[in-house]
């Protein structure tokens, strides 16, 4: 992943992320070196990273990784024996997703805490993006600054950010520090493969969830539960709804849309009328930004 811009993150000793998963430490008594950052790949690398390969690994990698600045490694008990060898402190573990993104999270400083996080999911992978897009493009007419996270173009306020999809939990935790930091006051994910790898949301809340499509009551439930196991995210409020467009949502984006911008848009605005007033925007508020909007224009 390359962000131009770096979060600041927070630190954790060896020692005190070896006592809180369960994890081993070689040697144990390098449990005081501080970490700052996560890194699963070379390239990712800088000071102060703990290198987190999370496959089997040869010693030459391992001693790459020391020479680009990782402070410590964490190897799988399969690599156990190049622990003694490694010539820097390694962590033997074969971590859980949910561990390695409350890790992620814990050191970008919880990110997805302060934001208002918006996902977006359905069956048509373009839809998403694009109604992906259409939310964002909604939520900052409404005056907020917004960050995206979308393999269509991810940004952080006005900035494109440079990324390599599909993003994994590391991407993830990182892109959302950064978006915080830029002064963002929501982000807008699209829940869709292109974007994100499996699991890449685990230890990040999310407020409102919306589906491009029309489920039903069981479809809903079903469809939500798949996304919570397939990309890890947990709901801030435990609010187990699926926002959809409806009647009402319909009528209000009709009112807004021209004629001629097609059903699309007007089935993108509705949706994103939907999950906004679930956020808990009035629908008052929603009608007359809409019509300011389209006085302007």
């Amino acid at each position: 992943m390359s962000v131009v811009t770096e979060a600041v993150g927070l630190r954790m000793t060896l020692g005190d992320i070896c006592t809180r998963f369960g994890f081993e430490l070689v040697p144990a008594f390098a449990d005081g070196v501080t970490i700052t950052s996560l890194s699963d790949d070379i390239e990712s690398i800088k000071p102060g990273s703990l290198f987190t390969p999370l496959q089997d690994v040869d010693a030459e990698t391992l001693h790459i990784a020391h020479v680009h600045g990782a402070y410590a490694a964490l190897i799988p008990h399969a690599s156990r024996d190049l622990a003694e060898q490694a010539g820097y402190p390694v962590i033997v573990a074969d971590p859980t997703p949910q561990q390695i993104g409350e890790l992620a999270s814990t050191l970008a400083g919880d990110p997805s805490k302060p934001l208002a996080v918006f996902a977006v999911g359905g069956r048509d992978d373009d839809e998403v993006r694009a109604s992906a897009i259409r939310l964002a493009a909604f939520l900052h007419m409404l005056g907020n600054p917004i960050g995206q996270i979308n393999a269509a173009g991810s940004s952080s306020l006005e900035r494109q950010l440079n990324l390599s999809y599909p993003l994994n939990i590391y991407d993830i935790q990182h892109i959302m520090a950064v978006c915080a930091e830029d002064g963002a006051a929501a982000i807008i994910i699209a829940l869709e493969p292109g974007t994100l790898d499996d699991h890449a949301l685990e230890s990040t809340n999310v407020d409102v969830v919306g589906s491009t499509g029309v489920l039903t009551a069981q479809t809903q439930a079903d469809t939500l539960r798949d996304w919570i196991e397939r990309y890890g995210f947990t709901l801030k409020d435990g609010d187990h709804i699926i926002r959809q467009r409806d009647a009402e949502t319909d009528s209000i984006a009709a009112e807004a849309v021209d004629r001629g911008a097609g059903t699309g848009e007007a089935s993108r605005l509705s949706l994103a009328i939907s999950m906004v007033m679930a956020a808990g925007v009035r629908k008052s508020n929603i009608r007359s930004a809409l019509r300011v909007s389209h006085e302007m224009q």
